[in-house]
């Protein structure tokens, strides 16, 4: 699936954190990603404590973006390449871990051809792990 998400956005391997996109309308995109050994280069990422197999906060929010953009290029509403210019809020509720299959409910507030706002939240199984809101705009 990661080959159908590259024709919709920008990022590769090792920086694509979207697997695929289950569902999407209007008002909600539903999409999921698995962190697993092709992503291992996250694990350092705590530095000297290498034990802690967390995928860090900012690249959850970040999968969040690009299951949100993707789902908005399936849409057919925006075209170019747009960037994550703002994060609004963020709060954590727990810790997703390598192999841990998350789950992205994304909320569209606000699509144009030039700004996309949306809202989200991430689980894994049914336990709410993030919540955020972003923005991105047109760079090109």
């Amino acid at each position: 699936m990661s080959k159908e998400i590259e024709n919709l956005i920008p990022h590769r391997v090792p920086f694509l954190f979207v697997d695929e996109i289950t569902s999407f309308t209007n008002e909600t995109i539903i999409g999921f990603k698995t962190f697993d050994e092709k992503d291992s280069w996250l694990k350092g990422s705590f530095g000297s404590l290498p034990e802690f197999e967390y995928i860090p906060g900012t690249i959850l929010i970040e999968s969040m973006a690009q299951c949100g953009g993707a789902g908005v290029k399936l849409l057919g509403i925006t075209d170019g390449i747009f960037g994550l210019v703002s994060i609004e809020d963020a709060e954590f509720y727990a810790v997703a871990k390598f192999t841990d299959k998350i789950k992205f409910v994304i909320q569209n507030i606000r699509l144009s051809e030039k700004i996309i706002k949306q809202s989200g939240i991430a689980y894994i199984e049914d336990k709410k792990i993030l919540k955020a809101s972003w923005m991105c705009v047109k760079i090109q």
